[in-house]
């Protein structure tokens, strides 16, 4: 019912910046919080960043003054800007929604198929 496509990753040297974006489309009546999360090898999935519908943030502290989160509600688009990447932030970024579907008055997460980010030191 709901998608999200991420799109933006790749390889990057250290220090270096990449833009995440992730759309979702489907039978979308309301979209809450949008956030990104990541997944390196060996560990658990971990938040890095969310955003409400009314655009305040929250971040990992292991992020924070290097990325930054936004969403444009009118393309129900979530973006997330890296910069000054570390080889720490190596790792699979995911896109989740909290999404209200045409029909229902339940909230409900999606996530997207995630993309690969890597910094090479």
């Amino acid at each position: 019912q709901v998608q999200l496509v991420e799109s933006g990753g790749g390889l990057v040297q250290a220090g270096g910046s990449l833009r995440l974006s992730c759309v979702a489309s489907g039978s979308i009546l309301i979209i809450n919080g949008m956030g990104w999360y990541r997944q390196a090898p060996g560990k658990q999935r971990e938040l890095v960043a969310r955003i409400t519908s009314g655009g305040r943030t929250n971040y990992a502290d292991s992020v924070k003054g290097r990325f930054t989160i936004s969403r444009n509600n009118a393309k129900n688009t979530v973006y997330l800007q890296m910069n000054s990447l570390k080889s720490e932030d190596t790792a699979v970024y995911y896109c989740n929604a909290d999404v209200i579907v045409i029909g229902t008055l339940n909230v409900d997460a999606y996530w997207g198929q995630g993309t690969q980010v890597t910094v090479s030191s």
